[in-house]
């Protein structure tokens, strides 16, 4: 029988030479937490495997124990039976067929010139800059009205304006995955994600990359499952593309390092961000090329790093990334700085920082009530079971009641 968490923990704490006292203060957790864990009294959580795996310098050992320990059944997403109207119509975004069927009136349309591809390209950048700083409903119709739009001039038109308007058609459906992911539809992001590539396979995938580029959105629909072991597999096939711009294979080993970051392995993710660091070195910005896929964030390594650290345990580097980073964000962009933000905030808080955590939650929190994001949720979902533990601490009670009000507020929607 396989040993359990709680004798690793003892076994990995007595080879360190560690007492049970000296690394509940390393961790910032009781000693009678520590010895309930060790007794197999409480199941561990992950952010206390992770700290415990860095105090004892367990090379990932006990963020893997955690992971098989803990009942995480992984969402069956099964397509099949399921064709492209089908899923549209089954989806949250079912309200914009109208919205499509007034996109569509009115017959044969023109072969568009220029103008009108840039035009249509102003269009979605538009609702992008729009989905940095607001919640994904706000745009989401729009979007697939878009899609549906762009898609049915090329159908109508021969190449080359066939090709570019399904690449164009590829990205919007890709970001409209992006967001279904935000707004917590993981079914309706893993099927937008992969219209995006037959998107782009039609239409031959120009300098787009979107094809390659849809493994990672994958991979980073897997991170947020907390699986790192796909969020890796994912990534590594993203990378055997060489046709792919560096840019977009250093994207793919950011990815990796995300999660060997998850499933513990420290060496494997620092490889992985320096493999990103020398592709993204090499690569040289094509004003022409088009769709930019990916983050628009300055620095998206160095913010890939601080994430990672948290994974790793490492939450002092991690704020000391994270806090040098934020100050490069854009206030328009909302989405990245709540997301960032959080888990800033989530590092302080497992470093036992208490008043600096609350203190960047204050500057974090308007940000993440405007975006309504999934994912960022998740961290501030963490963030408030971990902040409980101190919940008689006065920054604590003050800035309770504001993030109760941003995790309340989603479960209240309709």
């Amino acid at each position: 029988m396989a040993e359990s968490f709680g004798e690793l923990l003892r076994k990995c704490r007595e080879a360190a030479d560690v007492s049970m006292g000296a690394l509940a203060k390393r961790v910032n957790y009781s000693k009678s937490y520590l010895s309930k864990i060790e007794n197999d009294v409480k199941p561990p959580n992950a952010n206390f495997a992770r700290l415990c795996d860095n105090a004892l310098d367990a090379g990932g050992t006990l963020i893997n124990a955690e992971h098989a320990a803990r009942e995480r059944p992984q969402p069956a997403v099964d397509l099949g039976g399921l064709d492209r109207r089908s899923m549209l119509a089954g989806t949250m975004l079912a309200g914009a067929g109208s919205l499509i069927g007034i996109a569509l009136a009115g017959g044969p349309r023109p072969v568009p010139d220029e103008g009108v591809v840039t035009g249509l390209r102003t269009s979605f950048e538009q609702l992008r800059l729009l989905g940095m700083r607001t919640s994904p409903t706000v745009v989401l119709e729009p979007l697939v009205a878009q899609v549906r739009t762009v898609q049915a001039l090329a159908r109508e038109n021969p190449d080359p304006a066939r090709s570019r308007l399904l690449l164009l058609a590829g990205r919007i459906a890709e970001y409209v995955g992006w967001l279904s992911q935000e707004a917590g539809n993981e079914q309706g992001a893993l099927w937008w994600t992969r219209y995006a590539a037959d998107l782009a396979r039609a239409s031959g995938d120009g300098d787009g990359d979107i094809v390659t580029y849809t493994l990672i959105r994958e991979a980073g629909l897997a991170l947020y499952r907390q699986d790192g072991i796909t969020t890796i597999d994912l990534a590594q096939q993203a990378q055997q593309d060489r046709n792919a711009s560096p840019r977009t294979l250093g994207l793919a080993a950011r990815r990796e390092a995300q999660g060997h970051a998850l499933a513990g392995d420290r060496d494997a993710c620092e490889r992985a961000l320096g493999r990103a660091e020398e592709l993204f070195d090499s690569y040289t910005v094509d004003v022409r090329a088009y769709p930019v896929l990916g983050s628009t964030a300055p620095d998206p390594l160095t913010l890939a790093r601080g994430w990672s650290m948290v994974d790793l345990g490492r939450v002092d580097e991690a704020s000391a990334v994270l806090d040098r980073v934020l100050t490069q964000l854009p206030v328009t962009n909302r989405r990245t700085r709540a997301r960032f933000g959080a888990r800033n905030s989530l590092a302080y808080a497992l470093a036992g920082e208490i008043d600096q955590s609350c203190a960047t939650l204050a500057e974090t929190i308007d940000d993440a009530a405007q975006v309504d994001s999934a994912t960022v949720r998740m961290d501030l979902r963490e963030l408030s079971r971990c902040l409980s533990r101190w919940r008689g601490h006065h920054a604590v009670r003050e800035i309770f009641p504001s993030l109760n009000r941003v995790l309340q507020r989603h479960q209240a929607m309709p």
